[in-house]
Order: structure tokens, then C-alpha cells, then sequence
């Protein structure tokens, strides 16, 4: 049978399917986290983490990665409005290149948890790899972002801060486009780098000039 809490009553009063779960942990404070910016050639990796209500429903919720940046900072609106609380912090490229990007993130995620408000009982993580965060036990969830609504949010609020403060850094290096591909490893990108050299924003520690992997947008 099919939770209640799947389902959400759209203006006709028809039912609409909603895939995302609302928690793991029935009953407990439950924090999502996600992070956004590992696969970028500059710039922090931001994290946020998200406490929900328990009757939050928010229709087009989803994996930020599935959404057009309309919808994202639309969706950021409802999110901060509504969740009990929520945080997003970052880590530095320097912190990136001398931890690595696995754990400059979740770093930066334990900054996020230890900036909101209300202490979670719970805390889901998208991925696979985390460290404990003081006693609080979690559960790392492979593509979280697409099942569980506070993962869900946590991506839209890194996704979206993390954009902004990229697009902030485009005012003074314009000559990377970081206004469009967010320090993301388009052509373009990589080819402005083995014009101009590298910035303080750059990470040293990943492969800056090499084509594979580049991404086209």
C-alpha cells in the first residue's frame, strides 16, 4: 500500500504521484545534506543541510541536477520559507586540494550541520562515503536527491548558493565564463586556462587543461 504522505493534492483536487520520501526515521528530526561543485576545475565545493517539517510538500521537488535554474531558485524560495532550519557552508579550493574533494565535502557539510539552529537526530546523506558527525548516527543514501525530499532540498540550496557565488567571481575573471559553466570542465573553460594560466580559484590538485571528462554547455 502506498503512504499517505506519497501523494500531494494539487489545486483540481486530483492526486498527484510524489516519488520523494519525506524522512528515513519516522518521529525524528532528520537532516538532509548535499553538496555541490565536486566535478568543478574552480571555485568551493558548497554544502547544505536541510531540516524539513513533517508535513512539507512542495510540488517539482527534485534532484537540483533535474531542474532548469528557474525551478531551482524558485524552489530555494519555498525551501527557506518553510524548513525548520536550514545552513550552507563551503570549502575553499585550497581546503580542496589539500584534503581532496571527497572530504573537503563532507567537511563542508559538517559545517552546514553544525550551523542550523536545531540539532538533527537523524542525518541523511546523499553518496556513499561520509564521516559521523559527534554522536548523531546518519545513512548515506546512493542518488538521495532523487528519493528523499531533505536530500532533495539540501541539493537546490548548495546548487543555487554555490551558482551565485560563482557568478560573483565571473565579475573579476570574466575571462573564464564562470557566469555559464560555474567552473565546470566545459571547452571553453579549459581552453581559457591554457590561455590565461590558472587563478587563486583554480584547483591545483585536479587535472585543469586535460580534455577528458570536459562537458559541453
Amino acid at each position: 500500500m502506498v503512504p499517505k504522505w506519497w501523494w500531494t493534492v494539487i489545486e483540481n483536487g486530483m492526486k498527484q504521484f510524489d516519488p520523494l520520501m519525506i524522512c528515513m526515521q519516522p518521529g525524528r528530526l532528520e537532516a538532509g545534506c548535499d553538496e555541490a561543485g565536486r566535478g568543478c576545475l574552480a571555485g568551493p565545493v558548497f554544502a547544505a543541510a536541510v531540516i524539513l517539517p513533517d508535513d512539507f510538500h512542495c510540488d517539482g521537488l527534485n534532484d537540483s541536477k533535474q531542474l532548469s535554474e528557474k525551478e531551482r531558485d524558485e524552489l530555494r524560495k519555498i525551501i527557506e520559507e518553510n524548513a525548520l532550519c536550514h545552513a550552507v557552508e563551503s570549502c575553499s579550493p585550497e581546503e580542496i586540494d589539500e584534503m581532496n574533494i571527497l572530504w573537503a565535502s563532507v567537511k563542508a557539510m559538517h559545517r552546514a550541520l553544525a550551523r542550523l539552529d536545531i540539532l538533527p537526530e537523524y542525518i541523511l546523506v546523499d553518496g556513499n562515503r561520509f564521516r559521523p558527525f559527534g554522536s548523531i548516527p546518519h545513512t548515506c543514501v546512493i542518488k538521495g536527491d532523487a528519493k528523499y525530499r531533505s536530500i532533495a532540498a539540501a541539493s537546490i540550496l548548495a546548487k543555487t548558493y554555490r551558482d551565485e557565488y560563482m557568478k560573483e567571481l565571473h565579475e573579476i575573471h570574466s575571462e573564464y565564463g564562470w557566469h555559464r559553466n560555474k567552473g565546470y570542465p566545459t571547452k571553453a573553460h579549459r581552453e581559457a586556462i591554457s590561455r590565461y594560466g590558472i587563478t587563486p580559484y583554480h584547483r591545483k590538485s585536479f587535472r585543469l587543461t586535460e580534455q577528458q571528462l570536459t562537458l559541453d554547455f
